[in-house]
């Protein structure tokens, strides 16, 4: 496995109000979360590279704006055509 090394200052955790090891795993899930959305690693291969089950990754997306779900109108109007009549 490979490894990404990305130097910070100490200073930004603390600004944070976070532990070293919790920034670090905010920032590795950020990276992901933003590669899933742009459509660069599938949900599967973004959960991999935070070390957490596909699930748990996808129920974190949120927290970083990148919708797990992207439906078209048609989509929509098909999935919810029942219980609008």
């Amino acid at each position: 496995m490979k490894t990404i090394q990305i130097e910070y200052p100490e200073s930004i955790p603390a600004a944070l109000n976070l532990t070293p090891e919790s920034f670090e795993e905010e920032a590795r899930l950020a990276l992901a979360s933003k590669l899933f959305e742009l459509g660069r690693l599938s949900s599967g291969q973004a959960a991999a590279l935070v070390g957490m089950s596909r699930v748990a990754f996808l129920l974190n997306c949120h927290r970083y704006g990148a919708a797990t779900v992207e439906w078209d109108r048609e989509e929509i109007e098909d999935e919810f055509k029942d219980s609008l009549s």
